[in-house]
């Protein structure tokens, strides 16, 4: 499989996935300013939405959007349970967190990133994710994991998300749970694999 990531996006997410899974797999940098892949070739031939991530599998096809890829490489490797079994309420409940994180968190932080985004725009988009954040603090309590103690695909891309917030300005101390979820998902040993591969760490 080849992964198509640019370094700290939400790539980062399925980067972790691949990893914890232990599934074979290529990088493929891609600067999303020229929507060049490093070493050649234009991204747009791989994912015509232009943005990453893109997962191309052995069969030549092309998965693309985190949530749905990260699903993916857990069915692959279903005894790793990085998500629960097809059908039951856990994988539903583990959609409705994947939901949460590209809806709520992701598009939301995703927008301060943009220099051009007027100051009344920022403040009422800050404004909502301390709402968010204020209600994800409360569901997550003192779990280790959004899914109890057990490490799922929800996580990786919750924390590749919540690693934005110390580049547009918000302070995780405010959610000590968060802050702690953060840095112990980091210590995971195929996190710090991805971190490293991608130059972030």
């Amino acid at each position: 499989m080849q992964l198509y990531y640019s370094p700290g996006a939400c790539s980062l997410s399925p980067h972790i996935a691949l990893r914890e899974a232990g599934l074979p797999f290529s990088l493929h940098k891609v600067d999303l300013g020229s929507k060049k892949v490093e070493g050649g070739g234009a991204f747009g031939d791989v994912n015509g939405k232009g943005y990453v991530p893109a997962l191309k599998l052995i069969d030549g096809h092309v998965l693309t959007e985190g949530p749905a890829i990260v699903q993916y490489i857990a069915d692959q490797k279903p005894e790793l349970e990085l998500a629960p079994r097809p059908g039951t309420m856990a994988r539903y409940k583990l959609q409705e967190w994947l939901n949460f994180v590209t809806a709520e968190l992701h598009k939301g932080l995703g927008s301060l990133f943009n220099p051009a985004l007027p100051k009344e725009a920022r403040a009422i988009a800050i404004d909502r994710l301390t709402q968010r954040l204020d209600w994800l603090s409360g569901e997550l309590g003192q779990k280790a994991y959004l899914m109890g103690d057990k490490f799922t695909v929800a996580d990786g891309y919750l924390f590749t998300v919540l690693t934005w917030t110390k580049h547009v300005g918000i302070d995780l101390a405010k959610w000590p749970n968060l802050a702690s979820y953060v840095a112990r998902v980091a210590e995971r040993p195929k996190v710090q694999e991805a971190l490293k591969a991608e130059g972030l760490s």
